[in-house]
């Protein structure tokens, strides 16, 4: 039985995985660098912090870790606030989830201050019950950590939880986690589905599906 339903952040509830190539790419260019085609795999899952970590022994950048973060804040505010939309179908979930009394918590990689911006920008800040980011603890995913935190705070046994998740790491940190897993349609990372298929409990293309299938009956 399902007794609350977690939501990764970029790319699950919201359509904002394009965004950070751009600003990488941005990034990366201040300081003559050129993006590797390899980047955005090698930090998939990592926590904010984690990331802003890689960033600066990878590419042996002068700024320290705060100002790094800070300026990526900055970078993506706008573009959270303006430019990033909810998922099809995300809202009629929630409001199902609601109204059926299903705890509702956000588990994400990105900063706090953008997970609450977009929140915000959307006006949903009253469906969640929990909002945590991976910079809260141990280990980003593919770690469970995130996860087992959410679903301590919701006083939720992880078993009747369900994770919606857009790429492997996450969708390995949710299965870790003992949660059910629902692998979610993104562009981003379509090249994968096939594998996220296999490894989840569940896939969707539009939330309203799950609603319609009564999978969280």
């Amino acid at each position: 039985m399902i007794e609350a339903v977690i939501f990764d952040l970029d790319g699950s509830m919201v359509d904002s995985m394009w965004i950070w190539r751009s600003i990488d790419i941005e990034y990366l260019g201040k300081f003559g660098i050129a993006l590797p085609e390899n980047l955005q795999s090698c930090i998939e899952g990592m926590s904010f912090s984690e990331t802003a970590a890689y960033f600066k022994e990878r590419f042996d950048l002068p700024d320290d870790l705060e100002t790094i973060k800070a300026d990526w804040n900055r970078m993506a505010w706008d573009k959270y606030a303006h430019e990033v939309p909810v998922k099809d179908g995300v809202r009629e979930l929630l409001a199902y989830c609601m109204e059926h009394g299903i705890k509702i918590g956000i588990a994400t990689s990105n900063s706090r201050q953008l997970v609450e911006n977009v929140v915000q920008a959307h006006r949903l800040e009253s469906c969640f019950d929990c909002i945590m980011t991976a910079c809260e603890v141990e280990k980003g995913k593919p770690a469970p950590d995130i996860y087992l935190a959410v679903a301590k705070e919701l006083a939720v046994d992880p078993r009747n939880c369900l994770v919606f998740e857009d790429i492997i790491p996450g969708i390995q940190a949710g299965r870790a986690a003992g949660m059910q897993v629902c692998a979610v349609y993104d562009e981003y990372s379509e090249h994968q589905d096939s594998e996220k298929k296999m490894l989840a409990d569940y896939y969707t293309y539009q939330f309203r599906e799950l609603i319609e299938e009564g999978v969280l009956l």
